[in-house]
C-alpha cells in the first residue's frame, strides 16, 4: 500500500521562502499524480498545485500561480513545493495526497492516499 510524506514546513516571515518535500512509497511513481491541498485553521480544505509524473504536467490554483513552483524528482520519489513570497494569508497546514495511473487534478476527491501534512506558518 502506497503512502506519502510530507516534509519542510516551518515558522518564517513574510517575504521569506520554503520548499515543501513530498515522498512517496509504495507507487509506481512514473505513473502518479501528485496534488498539494493547504488548510488554514476554521477553513476549507484548498488546492495549491498539482503535478504528472508521467509527463511533468502541472496546475496551480489562483492563489499559488506565480509564487509556488512545483517539481518532481522521479529519481527519488520526491515532489517538491517551492513557497516563495510567502503572505500571512498562506499560513496553513499543507497536504501532499497522491493518486495511482492519474494526471493532475486539482479536485481533492480524486486523491486517495494523503499525508499527515506539514505546517506552515507566515509571521507578518
Amino acid at each position: 500500500e502506497g503512502q506519502v510524506v510530507e516534509s519542510g514546513g516551518a515558522l518564517v516571515q513574510a517575504g521569506e521562502s520554503l520548499r515543501l518535500s513530498c515522498v512517496a512509497s509504495g507507487f509506481r511513481f512514473d505513473d502518479l499524480a501528485i496534488g498539494w491541498f493547504r488548510q488554514a485553521p476554521g477553513k476549507e480544505r484548498e488546492a495549491v498545485s498539482c503535478i504528472s509524473s508521467s509527463d511533468g504536467r502541472v496546475d496551480y490554483s489562483d492563489s499559488a500561480k506565480g509564487r509556488f513552483t512545483i517539481t518532481s524528482d522521479n529519481a527519488k520519489n520526491t515532489v517538491y513545493l517551492q513557497l516563495n513570497s510567502l503572505k500571512p494569508e498562506d499560513t496553513a497546514v499543507y497536504y501532499c495526497a497522491a493518486e495511482s495511473e492519474w494526471i493532475c487534478d486539482l479536485d481533492d476527491t480524486t486523491y486517495r492516499t494523503w499525508g499527515q501534512g506539514t505546517q506552515v506558518t507566515v509571521s507578518s
